[in-house]
């Protein structure tokens, strides 16, 4: 594991004290380290709306963000019985858990994705939702891993909870469906960007990523202002160059 790497990575998950704090970019920073520093293929987050429904806020691909969402939709998978439960759920080879899950299973392995760790995000009784870490192959995380993976889901869950106390929200709700809200405009913006630069998704939402940090802009501000035809947004993104992965 890269010590600087990890250690970066907890300065920036509590650095939630900076004017224009973005909690999207945020949580893409946890799903893209957790990929990084963990041996995961991919990483996905979903988190509690009002209701306590829950809503896919972040995903380092597409594959894995569609995933996410079917577990959603049919309400079976790792990630919602790690919430429900508020601990780890594990399964090291999908192909023996089909029984458990019968129709994430198939949906997983057609992914690509062959085992999975779910990780709560927790702070002492609150849970807030669940952060998945997919392998391409059979096997289980190392349990080192493991223990670093639900500590930096519990740094994001603190700094989720301290940036609110910072905005003195009423509840943590409000923030949690401004996120919401805020995924679907950078949705909306990542599949017309998509289709005006002939790009694959995780290239485009590379791309806007990069601009928002480049001119140090809200991902989201950024996506509403090229859904709204923005003349120099426009030009500035087309110009610019996709971050292949």
């Amino acid at each position: 594991m890269d010590g600087e790497l990890l250690s970066a990575t907890f300065v920036e998950l509590t650095d939630t004290m900076v004017a224009g704090f973005d909690v999207i970019d945020f949580l893409h920073v946890l799903t893209d380290r957790s990929v990084q520093l963990l041996g995961a293929s991919a990483a996905g987050l979903l988190l509690a709306d009002p209701r306590g429904e829950l809503r896919v806020v972040a995903a380092s691909s597409e594959a894995a963000r569609l995933l996410e969402l079917f577990q959603l939709q049919n309400d079976q998978g790792p990630c919602l019985d790690c919430f429900r439960a508020g601990r780890p759920v594990e399964a090291a080879d999908l192909a023996a858990a089909a029984t458990r899950w019968p129709r994430f299973v198939p949906a997983a392995q057609q992914a690509g994705f062959a085992a999975v760790q779910a990780l709560p995000m927790r702070l002492r009784e609150q849970v807030i939702g669940a952060l998945n870490l997919f392998r391409a192959a059979p096997g289980a995380f190392p349990p080192a891993d493991i223990r670093v993976g639900q500590a930096l889901a519990d740094v994001a869950t603190i700094g989720l909870l301290h940036e609110r106390g910072m905005r003195h929200s009423d509840t943590l709700n409000e923030q949690l469906q401004t996120a919401l809200n805020s995924r679907g405009i950078i949705e909306q913006a990542k599949g017309k960007l998509a289709e005006r630069l002939g790009l694959d998704m995780d290239q485009a939402f590379n791309l806007l990523r990069d601009q928002a940090r480049a001119c140090n802009r809200r991902l989201s501000d950024l996506a509403q202002e090229f859904i709204d035809g923005s003349d120099t947004l426009t030009r500035t993104v087309s110009k610019s160059q996709p971050r292949l992965p």
